[in-house]
């Protein structure tokens, strides 16, 4: 339905999930947040979805918490219940977006802040449209960071620089963010589209397990040691040495062909 806040659309292996509060700047209410949480939950467990995009409406990417929501709550009866928020739905939210076996692609439509730009970093790769900015605006409202920022952030940025994104809260525009390593690739926004809907095709047509497998190692290689990460590579070889889209590919290698990947 077009009039609720978080839109799926399933086309040719691309999961396309698009926040779709506008008139809020895609911020994070409970009712966003709850069919936010069900939809990545959905596309994570649904083989179809060979590629996820995750995307905003309008002119913002996702501003994060609903401010005005929160501020209501937080003056009312039920105001011990507000920080239930990160366990029940921030953080299963971005964990599932994180971790789930397939590519995981942002587009940056425009302005991603607070618990918006967490929700981008936890993508493998994020395509910014050249108005389009990042901001960690958590101090500003005197709050911690959250949504996995602490854990993306620093990987992406490094520590110093993480503490001052953070500590000195500011919108970092796509050009920078290219520079700092938060952007992939940045985009004039009206090609935004074409440029998401290339890469997310091309891998939705890859080597699904393989790709999923790449990521969960790499992940898991970030908190663990050389061994450990290791003995991960080996359990992943040997997972996706048993898939029909290895057969198919060495089969194509030998006969001089290319591969027809079917994601298993």
């Amino acid at each position: 339905m077009t009039d609720s806040p978080v839109l799926l659309d399933l086309t040719d292996g691309v999961a396309t999930i698009t926040l779709n509060r506008p008139e809020a700047m895609n911020s994070l209410d409970v009712a966003t947040k709850e069919a936010l949480l069900e939809v990545v939950r959905s596309v994570a467990d649904d083989p179809a979805a060979r590629c996820v995009v995750l995307t905003g409406t309008g002119r913002a990417f996702c501003v994060g918490q609903d401010l005005k929501e929160h501020i209501e709550i937080l003056r009312s009866d039920s105001s011990e219940s507000l920080f239930r928020t990160v366990d029940e739905h921030y953080n299963p939210i971005v964990s599932t977006l994180a971790t789930m076996a397939k590519p995981v692609v942002a587009a940056v439509n425009g302005v991603a802040a607070g618990a918006g730009a967490s929700l981008a970093f936890a993508c493998d790769l994020r395509i910014l449209a050249d108005t389009a900015g990042f901001n960690l605006a958590f101090a500003n409202v005197a709050l911690s960071c959250d949504t996995g920022a602490s854990y993306h952030l620093q990987r992406l940025v490094g520590r110093a620089r993480a503490f001052e994104l953070l500590y000195f809260p500011r919108t970092v525009p796509a050009a920078e963010s290219l520079e700092l390593g938060l952007a992939t690739r940045v985009v004039p926004g009206e090609e935004l589209a074409d440029a998401v809907r290339e890469v997310a095709t091309r891998l939705a047509a890859g080597p699904t397990v393989a790709l999923g497998a790449m990521r969960q190692s790499v992940v898991f290689a970030a908190g663990h040691s050389l061994e450990e990460s290791l003995a991960v590579e080996s359990a992943m070889m040997q997972k996706t040495g048993a898939t029909r889209d290895h057969e198919a590919a060495v089969a194509a290698f030998v006969a001089k062909e290319k591969p027809v990947f079917e994601g298993r």
